[in-house]
């Protein structure tokens, strides 16, 4: 797969990877380098007697490298493959080394065992029992939680924030003994709200009735639509069969990747890639989940089109896909967003109407500035009309930059009262924030 230095650039985990990346593309920081059609290898010289040995699977654009460095590629991975796309003809070793081979076989085995599993003869009857005793887990740790959620209000909220992050943890423990993960996920959640604001009241409760509606929806799951059952499993934490979702059919277009949101737990990192259909008008969340040292199953870099078929998970208002086919297209200017904030409000609306505990959403929304206001920033539509942008943005200087007070239109991913921009249309461009 070819990529532009832009794109390049968009893969670095945060600034400062991306800053030291463009230090270590020059030819002379490597001792050695090569590259074929399967692997970009090379050998960079550190504060070591030994060089950094960094290699990139190009199949897959998957990265490795034997410095300490926790980060996911780091600098080195982006250095070299950013030297790679300015200067190919730097690279004139096409031989691959031992370790890049070793690792190459590495993950091509991996591949060829996955498919191995998959053909494998499945113990229907042990898989139904196993089933059945997790639903019964499950259940059992859901009477628990609503007990909880019902102390809760018969006792009021005042006194929440004394409790310390200690009682949430062990209704949290016990929600992951429960195999409920998902239910264990929201009430950290809860325990992460920020007591000494004002407001938290209200976001407090929010998330409690979330809670409620989910825990209530699983005891009632015979009396809803198949889709609305399937939503309420996959927030509690049963998991798609991704292999199974591959064989069904699913929506074939060409895909703007609007941003990515990337987060490190422990060892784990969780890539959060918004997409937008151009012919579909559709949007998609495709999550990918990487353990250091492995790469991502697909490369998806913000601001690149690509032309694939997604698979999106059984939802009354589908969302999430995997990515089934993969191909790099040309770039397409065209695409529909929404005309005001009172459009994106009505959307929410519907959404909120079929699936009230949903998550954050992207959106494309046409002529809105970044304004200052009441000693904050906000996002001004054609009317006028203003929409907080999401704490913690920290792209406002480049939105201003692009913008110089003018309106574009934006690709915003949020919910409800608060949005983070993650790109502009600028000059028929989208430009990643």
């Amino acid at each position: 797969m070819q990529l532009s230095e832009e794109q390049v650039l968009a893969l670095a985990p945060d600034e400062s990877s991306r800053k030291s990346g463009k230090e270590l593309s020059s030819p002379g920081k490597w001792v050695s380098k090569g590259v074929n059609e399967l692997a970009l290898w090379g050998e960079c010289q550190g504060s070591g007697s030994k060089p950094y040995q960094t290699q990139v699977d190009l199949a897959n654009i998957a990265f490795k490298c034997s410095c300490p460095s926790r980060k996911f590629p780091c600098k080195h991975g982006v250095g070299l493959l950013l030297l790679y796309a300015r200067a190919k003809s730097e690279f004139t070793s096409h031989d691959m080394p031992a370790w890049v081979s070793e690792w190459i076989g590495k993950r091509s085995e991996k591949q060829e065992k996955q498919v191995e599993k998959k053909d494998k003869p499945v113990d229907e009857a042990a898989q139904a029992k196993r089933r059945q005793a997790r639903e019964q887990k499950v259940s059992d740790g859901i009477e628990e939680l609503l007990q909880w959620i019902k102390d809760i209000i018969r006792n009021g909220i005042i006194s929440i924030p004394e409790k310390g992050s200690a009682w949430f943890e062990n209704m949290s423990r016990r929600m992951v003994d429960a195999q409920a993960s998902g239910l264990a996920g929201m009430i950290r959640t809860l325990s992460e709200i920020n007591f000494y604001r004002d407001g938290w009241q209200t976001e407090f409760i929010d998330q409690l009735l979330r809670l409620y509606i989910i825990a209530t929806g699983f005891k009632n799951n015979e009396t809803l639509p198949t889709l609305l059952q399937q939503d309420i499993r996959t927030w509690i934490g049963f998991t798609q069969n991704q292999e199974e979702l591959k064989e069904q059919t699913g929506v074939t277009d060409t895909w703007l990747v609007l941003g990515k949101q990337v987060t490190e737990e422990e060892n784990l990192t969780i890539e959060r890639n918004w997409l937008y259909g151009i012919n579909s008008n559709q949007y998609a969340l495709v999550l990918q989940f990487l353990i250091r040292g492995q790469g991502a199953q697909v490369a998806l870099t913000p601001g690149l089109f690509i032309q694939a078929e997604l698979v999106f998970y059984p939802s009354v208002s589908p969302l999430r896909a995997i990515v089934k086919k993969q191909l790099n297209t040309e770039k397409v200017q065209q695409y529909k967003g929404f005309a005001n904030w009172q459009q994106v409000a009505e959307a929410e609306t519907d959404q909120a109407s079929i699936l009230p505990f949903r998550n954050e959403r992207p959106f494309i929304i046409e002529q809105v500035c970044p304004v200052f206001y009441n000693q904050q920033w906000w996002l001004q539509d054609s009317n006028n009309a203003l929409m907080n942008i999401k704490g913690g943005f920290k792209n406002i200087w480049k939105l201003l930059s692009l913008s110089g007070g003018e309106a574009l239109n934006m690709a915003v991913v949020g919910k409800e009262t608060a949005y983070e921009p993650f790109g502009v249309w600028y000059q028929n461009e989208y430009r990643i924030l």
